[in-house]
């Protein structure tokens, strides 16, 4: 039987639309028991009465039928009323009314044969009753219907972001109101693309250029939310133990993958690359590059930094095997020699510097590539090599090279090479004439946010819209961090967790000279005319690597996360504590004799504990720096903001809260290395798409972690701590640093 689609009012009783409406409601439709249209009769079944009922609707006219209608909604559940009904009908005389509460189950009959009265029936449970449906609108002709269903609301107000007002879609409605396609109505990528495409605005891109990986990322200007990244891995070569290399020409080539790769990305989401309107630059510092300018060709491997923050590494032999970022010993025979020229001490170098000579910055490198290495000494002598840390590598690659790229790096970079006076932010010439650096190869120094040059890329890659970008912004990793952070304010404070832990404190446009051990540093300078703002760097030798070392030197668990699990299941160290001074202590120790220990363990003492201990320890550390900057600053930080891939293990946060008295910040997105070097580049002159007015900044959301034990239990367990400190100094003598690793 053919579904019947009209409406018929009066029709008979029996119609009905397919699995909507039941018999004798009089509408047309497709009745179970074989009805026709418009209450038409259809073959009856032996049990089935529906075509009495539609008959008998027929007969007792609209009046009736409205009325069973009406009933029928309330009560009547598919086709259980409709033998009631028709029996109800038969026995009952011409306008009578039957009570409203009967059984619904009747025994069945055949419409032709009813009989007089029907037998009672044994009582069952009345069904859950359905509930009311709404009254129907009047029905209107389906010729008079538009083809697509017209917008609930005026266009105005429900257009696409992009859409002109009155712009009709495709398959348009009547009534001059605009017409929303199906694809749009549902969110469907056509309507997605066209908001993303308008929403977006400018975007800026940021180079992330690490020890370990290269990466790229794209935000969007007006909220700071991360659209699209791609991160290329970095190989790192050992030639000899205590080395530490990697190759430039792949470091830039990662960067040009990366920038392709994320370009792709952004096609996909139907995001306009051209939108991209400045790119800024974050790199690893110390990191030292010589070139030929002529070529374009590096002289020489570039030679890595430790990351654990400027401070002297102690010569003592370590396997190619070890983390590598320490190891760069090859210039500790340079430093001594420095040292010796220096009667008394380093202050000459440090009260310009805010450094102490050591293998760990740049210049001590470059001294020791012209000494050792013969075609870095003959470029220099035909004027043919250039010298820079990454950045500047990058910038002068980037903007076109050998045929007419910019030489210059910015005043955070500049200041951990150890020629540069951070009072005058200037090249500083006795720093050269002592370290014998001709000042002819080094690169001009600019602000940390304004136009360096423009970026040059073939038009045939995905990334060709690119091509004239401004590069308009450059800062160290941990500068970039600390702006990422928006620590503006003097005394604002983050730190980085990492391999090692950075913890640079805001210290305004005054630089602060440490007395515990801290280096001072230029922050940022966010334009030319704007002022420099200083920072007190402290930096932590062991944070993640204790938490690889326990997994690959101890094998007490299996991956970094099963770290986290073990410490979590017992909440104490239970008395262990765990010093990791693998390669000595440093901020603000400075015990290159020290050596790692675990103390305080029991016959109760398990793996768990010791997990533990050595996030304990991470926090311990912390700790340490930051009392010594409260020293050197006097002003105590009311919370700390933290950074970098171990803040996602919470139970180490809560520790650090915990140790430091004070909450522990983590914001939400955590890319602030490159989000600080978009900030920096998108704030230029020239650009300024990116405001950096404190009312301006967006809200970043924050997950912030509370103190939950009280002071006094936190200073007993810091005052162990220093203890076990104590009891790991003067390990290592001459004899024992001379034999090395076993």
């Amino acid at each position: 039987m053919k579904a019947g689609r009209g409406r018929g009012r009066g029709q008979g009783g029996g119609g009905r639309r397919a699995g909507e409406r039941r018999a004798g409601e009089g509408r047309g439709g497709e009745g179970r028991g074989g009805e026709g249209r418009g209450g038409e009769a259809g073959p009856a079944l032996p049990c089935d009465v529906r075509g009495a009922g539609a008959a008998d609707g027929a007969r007792r006219g609209p009046a009736s039928a409205a009325h069973w209608r009406a009933r029928g909604r309330r009560r009547v559940r598919r086709g259980r009323g409709a033998a009631l009904k028709a029996s109800r009908t038969a026995a009952a005389p011409r306008g009578g009314r039957w009570p409203r509460a009967l059984p619904y189950a009747r025994p069945p009959v055949r419409a032709c044969a009813l009989p007089a009265r029907l037998p009672p029936a044994r009582p069952r449970a009345r069904p859950r009753a359905r509930p009311r449906a709404r009254p129907r609108a009047r029905p209107r002709a389906r010729a008079s219907r538009p083809a697509s269903r017209p917008a609930s609301r005026p266009a105005s107000r429900r257009r696409l972001p992009g859409r002109p007002a009155g712009a009709a879609a495709a398959g348009g409605g009547g009534g001059g109101g605009a017409s929303v396609s199906r694809g749009q109505r549902g969110g469907g990528p056509g309507a997605m693309a066209a908001a993303k495409r308008t929403e977006l605005g400018p975007l800026v891109g940021a180079v992330d250029q690490g020890t370990s990986s290269t990466r790229f990322l794209v935000f969007n200007a007006k909220t700071a939310e991360l659209l699209s990244h791609h991160q290329v891995e970095l190989k790192q070569e050992f030639p000899k133990e205590g080395w530490v290399e990697q190759d430039p020409k792949e470091i830039l080539q990662s960067v040009y993958e990366c920038i392709e790769k994320t370009c792709e990305k952004l096609v996909q989401l139907n995001i306009d690359i051209s939108n991209i309107k400045a790119i800024g630059v974050s790199n690893q510092r110390e990191t030292t590059v010589v070139w030929d300018k002529f070529t374009g060709e590096p002289l020489y491997n570039a030679v890595a930094a430790p990351v654990s923050g400027g401070f002297p590494v102690p010569a003592a032999g370590a396997p190619s095997g070890s983390p590598s970022v320490w190891l760069d010993l090859r210039t500790q025979s340079t430093v001594e020699a420095l040292a010796q020229k220096i009667p008394g001490n380093n202050n000459f170098v440090k009260s310009k510097t805010g450094l102490p000579i050591s293998t760990y910055f740049s210049a001590v490198k470059l001294r020791w590539l012209l000494d050792n290495v013969e075609e870095i000494r003959k470029a220099v002598e035909d004027d043919r090599a250039m010298f820079g840390t990454i950045d500047s590598w990058l910038i002068w690659s980037m903007t076109g090279g050998k045929n007419g790229g910019v030489h210059c790096t910015d005043v955070t970079n500049a200041s951990r090479t150890m020629l540069f006076n951070i009072h005058t932010l200037e090249w500083d010439p006795e720093l050269c004439q002592f370290f014998e650096i001709p000042m002819e190869i080094l690169p001009s120094i600019r602000s940390s946010s304004e136009i360096y040059g423009l970026m040059k890329i073939s038009r045939s890659l995905k990334a060709g819209a690119l091509d004239g970008v401004p590069i308009s912004g450059c800062l160290g990793d941990q500068s970039a961090a600390l702006v990422g952070q928006m620590c503006f304010q003097n005394g604002q404070a983050k730190n980085t967790y990492g391999t090692g832990c950075f913890l640079l404190c805001n210290t305004g446009q005054k630089s602060v000279f440490s007395d515990h051990g801290l280096l001072t540093t230029v922050a940022y300078k966010l334009g030319r005319d704007k002022p420099v703002c200083y920072a007190l760097e402290g930096s932590v030798a062991i944070a993640g690597a204790v938490i690889r070392w326990l997994r690959d030197n101890l094998g007490i668990a299996k991956s970094s996360d099963e770290i986290e699990k073990l410490a979590q299941e017992v909440g104490t160290s239970y008395g262990c504590y765990f010093v990791p001074a693998f390669s000595g202590l440093y901020a603000p120790y400075w015990e290159p004799s020290a050596r790692g220990i675990i103390c305080g363990l029991t016959q109760f003492t398990n793996k768990n504990h010791i997990a533990f201990a050595a996030l304990e320890a991470v926090c311990f550390q912390t700790r340490e720096i930051l009392d010594a900057m409260n020293k050197d600053c006097g002003i105590p930080l009311s919370h700390l903001q933290v950074d970098g891939g171990m803040t996602n293990n919470k139970i180490l946060m809560q520790l650090q809260a915990d140790i430091l008295c004070i909450p522990v910040v983590k914001p939400s997105m955590p890319e602030t290395t490159a989000l600080g070097a978009a900030m920096a580049a998108g704030s230029a002159e020239g650009v300024a798409v990116w405001s950096l007015d404190p009312e301006d900044l967006s809200a970043v959301t924050m997950e912030r972690f509370e103190p939950q034990i009280n002071e006094e239990e936190s200073e007993v367990r810091y005052a162990t701590w220093k203890k076990a400190v104590a009891k790991s100094m003067g390990w290592a003598t001459a004899q024992t640093s001379s034999q090395g690793v076993p």
